[in-house]
Order: structure tokens, then C-alpha cells, then sequence
């Protein structure tokens, strides 16, 4: 099943006319009504009757998250503040935060590239949703509900918190599909389990999770655990929010809604674009947005792009899912370290719970990293010996992974931090 068959199967040909056509507006929006942008393209002596082709955005300057919170709050608007409708922003936990204004206008597009997404899934209006993002300055639990709404679904905007009480809705209130992030339905699926609640007698038909990193792995985990298929969802705060990418039934990438938002890879230090299927940072420029066009924005996403025949039908290019970011990338002796990389390492491996924390200090000017892993309640009523057997494995596992040696702790069940939100995994103590 498609939302918008018009605009999610349309030619190639026929989508980069509208790109150029949309571009070329935004461009000229940008510059008549950002003075940070006009500013910016002066600087770079570029005109918006410049852009003549889709190659030539690479002639615009790339926009930064220090770029929007040089002109907090309202500096990126493009239209009288009385016009905004909704105002979001990111957590601001480096800084000032990052404000995100939308119009009536942008709402309704939130609305449509999400109702997309959650069709892919298989979403229909008989279906009733449980969002468990939080709703407030967060986009996460908004943009879910207002593409829901839009297919028509029942939505339950249960928001974070009250594991319990998820857990009792999801039966009560017969749910058939749940969002949350990674960390938090693994930690749902731990309580449902404490609480004798086998998840095979819930309604789910299908998981749709983002806000955060994952592997593989991960995802399997929640598929088993939950014993339904579990679907990406990819957004930022700066763009729309949750609905700029999302997967499909064939989990084989996801879906860009590149008639809303450009997106290209370029390579984070030499700033030049990448050919597809290159990895590199993500960029992406808002093709649609009313109040608050972004242009060329860097994520610090590492990903790729693919132009390939889906089986779904649509042709909105594929971005791979994320592998790691540009600024949460870990130096340890001079390797670069991705926490999803460790994950990926301990999921495969029998006995451990999906919960970790990777500690890194700097005892005598030389960097160690920790990593703690709870053993699950059979693997650590084990024989000293055992358990000393299991984290060898685990430091191997792990060396072969990153490519250095870390050390390995094991620690009960239930004993690090659960997350209702993001889970912070990466404590990075030294001293630089």
C-alpha cells in the first residue's frame, strides 16, 4: 500500500524537474527573507538565479547547527513570527538550542511525508497507534501523531514514562503498533517480562523506531522480543522532525521524501559532495518548507545513498541507516571508535542484555576504555571462572570489531541506567 502514489513513484526525470523547480524557489525565498542567508550567499557571491541545475547547489554555502543558534530563537524565519504556529527545539544539551517554526503550511507537510512512512509499515486507519516519544519541544512525539492522524489511525499520545502503564495500554487498549526508540523498547520489553507478559499475545503488527542509534543487531533484538517486524524512522529538529526517511517492508534502507528534502553526502572534511553509495556526512535542504527554509544543513549523520529498484514500488532515493556521526565519533589512542560498533560486537554474543555503557578515561596520560555490560541472570550465576572465560570473549569480540583492546566489566542484571528517551551510553571522562 502507497499514501501518495503521484508523489512516491514518480520517474526520475519527472522528480528532478520538481527538485530543480523547488530548489530554485527556496533559494530565492532564503535570500529575499533570511537576512542570515542573504548575508551568507553575499559573502559567497552567489545570486539565486545562480542555481540553473540540481548541481549546482554544491555553489551554496552548508549550514550548521552553530549557524542557528548564532540567530536564537527566531533569525532563520522567513515569514513574519504571527505566521509560525508551532515552535520545536532540539535539547540544547552543547549549547543553545537549535528553534524549529513551522506555518500551517509546514504542519501539513509534517503530516503528509509522515502519513507516508507509516503506510509503509502497513498503517491504515483500522490500525490504533501507541507513540511513546515524547510530545513538548521534542519533535518526535508530534510528528508521529500528526502523520497518524492524517492516515486516520486511533492514537493513544501515551509520551515517555509509566513503563508499566505502556505495557498495560499496549494489552488493554489493543495496540497494533508501537513507536519508541531503541533503547526504550528494550527496556519495555524487559518490563513486560518481569511483569509475565508474553508479547506474543499483543496485538502488534508492526514497531516503528528512530531518535537514536542502532545496529543490526539491535533490531533483531526487538523483533524477536516483541515478535513483530521493527521499522527505522529518521528525522532532525532542524529539517521537519521525525519523516524525512523512513523504511518500507523490504527493511533494505530507507525511504527519503526527496521531493520535500535534498539530500546529499559530501565528505566531512574536505566538504566536497560524493558520488552515491559513498559514505560520508549527510546533507540535506528542505525543498518545501515555508517558514523556515534550511539549506544544504550537515547532520553529522555518516550514511550513503542508493538509487535502486525497491520491490514496494517507490522511487524516493534510499538512504543507508545511520552508521555513526561526525561528532559522537570516539578517538581512543588515535582509532576511531563508533559506540555502534561496540554494540554491533556484543549482540552477538550469547548471554548479555542489550544494555552497556562505554567509559573512557586517561590514567597516566594514556586513554583506556571500559565497556559494562550487564550478563543476564543465568550467565552471571556462573562459576567465577566462567564468567572471566565469557569476558575474554567479550574483549575479543570487541577487539576484532574496533581494532583495540578495551576492558571488558560485567555487571548484574538490571544495574545500569534505563532510558525512557535516548539512551546516553558514551561517558568520556578525560581531560583534553
Amino acid at each position: 500500500m502507497i499514501w501518495n502514489e503521484e508523489a512516491e513513484c514518480m520517474t526520475r526525470e519527472e522528480k528532478e524537474k520538481l527538485q530543480l523547480k523547488r530548489l530554485q524557489e527556496i533559494v530565492k525565498r532564503a535570500y529575499e527573507n533570511v537576512p542570515f542567508y542573504r548575508k551568507r550567499f553575499d559573502d559567497n557571491n552567489i545570486k539565486p538565479e545562480d542555481i540553473k541545475t540540481m548541481k549546482d547547489i554544491e555553489k551554496l554555502p552548508l549550514t550548521t547547527k552553530d549557524d542557528l543558534r548564532e540567530v536564537y530563537p527566531f533569525g532563520m524565519f522567513a515569514v513574519p513570527r504571527k505566521e509560525i504556529v508551532e515552535l520545536h527545539t532540539s535539547s540544547g544539551t552543547t549549547g543553545k538550542p537549535t528553534v524549529s517554526g513551522y506555518t500551517k503550511k509546514d504542519i501539513e507537510i509534517w503530516s503528509e511525508v509522515m502519513a507516508r512512512g507509516l503506510t509503509m509499515f502497513g498503517a491504515t486507519e483500522d490500525d490504533i497507534i501507541q507513540n511513546t516519544h515524547g510530545y513538548g519541544l521534542f519533535t518526535g512525539g508530534f510528528g508521529v501523531h500528526y502523520g497518524a492522524q492524517k492516515i486516520g489511525l486511533t492514537v493513544i499520545p501515551i509520551s515517555t514514562g509509566q513503563t508499566k502503564r505502556q505495557i498495560e495500554i499496549m494489552k488493554d487498549f489493543n495496540a497494533s503498533i508501537v513507536i519508541f526508540t531503541p533503547s526504550y523498547g528494550l527496556y519495555l520489553a524487559e518490563v513486560a517480562e518481569e511483569e509475565e507478559l508474553d508479547t506474543k499475545e499483543l496485538n502488534l503488527k508492526a514497531v516503528g523506531f528512530g531518535a537514536e542509534m542502532w545496529t543490526e543487531e539491535m533490531r533483531q533484538e526487538i523483533q524477536r522480543r516483541f515478535n513483530t517486524p521493527a521499522y527505522n524512522i529518521y528525522g532532525l529538529t532542524e529539517i521537519i522532525g521525525p519523516g524525512v526517511a523512513l523504511e518500507c517492508q523490504e527493511q533494505d534502507g530507507l525511504h527519503v521524501m526527496d521531493d520535500h528534502f535534498y539530500p546529499e553526502i559530501i565528505d566531512p572534511k574536505t566538504l566536497q559532495t560524493l558520488p552515491e553509495e559513498e559514505k560520508g556526512e549527510l546533507v540535506l535542504t528542505t525543498l518545501t518548507r515555508h517558514g523556515m527554509p534550511v539549506i544544504r544543513f550537515r547532520t553529522k549523520d555518516i550514511t550513503s545513498l542508493k538509487r535502486s529498484e525497491c520491490s514496494c514500488g517507490r522511487t524516493l532515493i534510499k538512504m543507508d541507516r545511520i552508521t555513526g556521526r561526525t561528532d559522537d565519533m570516539l578517538k581512543v589512542r588515535g582509532v576511531a571508535v563508533f559506540p555502534s560498533q561496540i554494540e554491533k560486537a556484543l549482540l552477538k554474543i550469547d548471554g548479555l542484555e542489550p544494555h552497556y555503557q562505554i567509559i573512557v578515561t586517561r590514567p597516566k596520560h594514556l586513554d583506556v576504555m571500559e565497556v559494562q555490560v550487564e550478563a543476564s541472570p543465568e550467565l552471571f550465576s556462573d562459576e567465577v571462572k566462567e564468567l572471566v572465560g565469557i569476558k575474554k570473549n567479550i574483549e575479543d569480540h570487541i577487539h576484532n570489531e574496533i581494532g583495540l583492546r578495551v576492558n571488558v566489566t560485567l555487571v548484574e542484571p538490571k544495574t545500569l541506567p534505563r532510558s525512557e528517551g535516548k539512551a546516553v551510553r558514551v561517558f568520556d571522562k578525560r581531560e583534553f
